[in-house]
């Protein structure tokens, strides 16, 4: 996280989620803020042991929305919304570095009382629950009992190496700012790909998507995130292979067109103490395109040891 001197808070102005219909449907589910470095927005539910949810690169907590009930009727469950994303403080100069952030979800976990817990990823909050889960084998062996990676980013899956280079560019910055409109009105056929079939698309789904986006520093984050991609992706192949025997379950859809299915087989091979699940027909978002199977997944891993 940006912490040094030339960091600059920008207010959110965003209603708070628990204005949101979505949240108005899930009974037993808070909403907090957690004041650190930057304001941080989570969702809370359920008792018993923790359980961490971090969500894709412009998800937020709303991802969840078909899991949050389910899964806490056996976890106590925590749902953040990124720095950067959601409804959390947008701030200037955020360091998207998967070292740094993975520092500040651990003190998250310190501040939210989080002896042990299990830790589940997707997409790029999946290569952050690896960097968090290794930290925490650094500092305190066996405090992430359990880690869960849903189609998480890695090295092997080659998928928008190419933009990632470009856009990290001067002139691909600006070529993103200038575009960024026209990406938001692109947000449907977007979202269309993330499923294997877009039929499964529920109704608000585009609309709880898009509405972080009108935040006009959201944009700054994803230019963040896309300078350091490439350093991220160094250090993921470290870190995949420094996990050692971390019990780990590997869900991922056979449709996936953002974070390519070939490449689960070989995190597979790398996390000697893994489980793969391949859903047939899902794409990049199995949470919500299958949350009934997902949700199963999740329990039998979590409830079976």
């Amino acid at each position: 996280m940006a912490s040094n001197e030339n960091q600059s808070k920008l207010p959110r102005n965003i209603d708070h989620i628990d204005d949101e219909a979505w949240m108005r449907r899930l009974p037993g589910v808070s909403a907090h803020d957690w004041d650190s470095e930057v304001v941080m927005r989570y969702l809370q539910a359920g008792s018993g042991p923790p359980l961490l949810l971090l969500h894709g690169l412009l998800g937020y907590s709303f991802s969840w929305r078909y899991n949050l009930l389910p899964l806490s009727q056996f976890a106590s469950v925590y749902a953040p919304d990124l720095p950067g994303t959601g409804y959390s403080e947008r701030v200037l100069n955020l360091d998207t570095d998967l070292t740094v952030r993975a520092e500040h979800m651990l003190r998250y976990m310190d501040a939210m009382h989080m002896e042990h817990a299990n830790v589940l990823g997707t997409s790029l909050g999946g290569a952050l629950a690896v960097m968090l889960t290794l930290l925490c084998e650094q500092k305190s062996p066996g405090r992430v009992r359990n880690l869960i990676l849903v189609d998480p980013v890695n090295p092997w899956s080659r998928h928008g190496e190419q933009f990632t280079r470009i856009a990290a560019t001067a002139v691909g910055t600006l070529a993103l700012r200038y575009s960024f409109p026209a990406m938001k009105r692109m947000q449907r056929v977007f979202l269309s790909r993330m499923y294997g079939d877009p039929k499964r698309i529920s109704p608000g789904t585009m609309e709880g998507y898009t509405a972080p986006l009108d935040h006009p520093q959201t944009l700054d984050y994803a230019i963040s995130v896309v300078r350091s991609w490439h350093i991220n992706l160094r250090k993921l192949k470290t870190a995949y292979d420094e996990l050692g025997e971390m019990r780990t379950l590997l869900i991922w859809g056979d449709r996936d067109r953002a974070v390519f299915a070939k490449s689960a087989y070989e995190l597979k091979k790398r996390l000697p103490n893994s489980e793969l699940v391949m859903l047939k027909g899902i794409g990049h978002l199995p949470y919500e395109e299958a949350p009934d199977e997902f949700n199963e997944t999740v329990r039998r891993f979590l409830t079976s040891q």
